[in-house]
């Protein structure tokens, strides 16, 4: 008698890579946008539309006619949490029942789905500490965090399953990670000067006591090393003939320039609420474009790409003319070559 044997959900209901790269993409979107409407609630003063958490009030959990159109957009933005949290817990869905690629890619897609509601904790002490500017700041770098750990899901739902090899010497490939960091530390510092700026999210909100001009000048002059550190990474990957990651640090440069234009203009300009909207999806931006450029200096290959020799400083080089390995790789397993020479 012939053993019936079950059969796996995601056999019944497969989800393919792209529908998943869709989802994953859809996640990413959202995240930003949160972020955004998250600027809107600080912008419009209604940062205490909603006076306590997690209710609305202490009677309801929704607004009331009497909170106005504060209390509306402070809730709107608490049920936008919803929406963003749906969308992550469909990736997860879709990522079980992806089949073959479950291992690799769960972990990143419930790292976003538990990062939501971990999001709007930080999200509801800050309404319970009247919105004090050092939690509101890091409810804003919780969202990076979230928007970065999404950013990598989708990377990784287009990659093979083979093991990294990198496309760049290591020397650069340093160098791209030390410009993350630097990315990074504008972020945070970012959020020092919005603490200390107008914008508070209600008229008795306090500030975080810094001088607005003196800490936006140190802001400034991050934003100048990093602009500084993508350029050169520009010419340096042009130097070893890293075509992707030289398009990566150009797309980099670019965001970078236009999110310094809108810095300076909205700071010249007495920090006008349109600008400093634009200011932070530009944030979102740079950080992305900065992921793209790391991402750029390494690459997954199919799991049976041919294998190479490894040189000294672990870096597999290529063979020349193996099966999967692409022309960045061979250039830079000459260039190793070459380096022991």
């Amino acid at each position: 008698m012939r053993r019936i044997r079950p059969v796996k959900p995601s056999a019944r209901f497969p989800v393919s890579t792209a529908l998943l790269r869709r989802l994953a993409l859809a996640s990413i979107v959202a995240n930003v946008a949160i972020v955004i409407t998250g600027g809107a609630v600080r912008l419009t003063a209604s940062g205490l539309g909603c006076p306590t958490w997690p209710r609305c009030t202490d009677e309801s959990y929704t607004t009331t006619s009497e909170m106005g159109v504060h209390g509306v957009i402070e809730f709107g933005n608490r049920l936008l949490t919803f929406a963003v949290g749906v969308i992550a817990l469909a990736v997860v869905v879709g990522v079980l029942l992806h089949g073959a690629r479950r291992r690799a890619l769960l972990p990143l897609a419930v790292g976003v789905l538990f990062g939501i509601p971990a999001q709007a904790v930080i999200g509801g002490i800050t309404v319970l500490t009247d919105l004090n500017p050092w939690v509101v700041g890091l409810h804003f770098l919780a969202s990076m965090a979230v928007i970065a750990v999404a950013y990598a899901l989708w990377r990784r739902i287009g990659d093979p399953d083979g093991p990294t090899a990198p496309t760049v010497p290591g020397p650069l490939r340093t160098l791209a990670l030390i410009t993350t960091v630097v990315s990074v530390a504008v972020l945070v510092i970012g959020t020092w000067v919005t603490g200390s700026g107008p914008h508070a999210g209600d008229q008795g909100a306090a500030r975080n006591g810094l001088d607005p001009e003196s800490i936006s000048q140190v802001h400034a002059d991050g934003v100048f090393l990093l602009i500084g550190l993508s350029v050169a990474l520009v010419f340096a990957f042009r130097a070893v003939g890293a075509r992707r990651a030289e398009r990566a640090a150009l797309v980099l440069v670019a965001v970078e320039l236009s999110q310094g234009l809108i810095g300076f203009v909205q700071y010249f300009t007495h920090l006008p609420g349109v600008l400093v909207a634009a200011h932070m999806l530009g944030s979102c931006l740079v950080l992305l474009a900065t992921l793209a450029v790391l991402w750029s200096t390494r690459e997954r290959r199919p799991a049976s790409a041919g294998a190479g020799q490894v040189g000294e400083d672990g870096v597999r080089e290529a063979v020349g003319g193996a099966v999967g390995v692409p022309d960045e790789q061979r250039r830079l397993g000459q260039l190793q070559l070459d380096q022991h020479r």
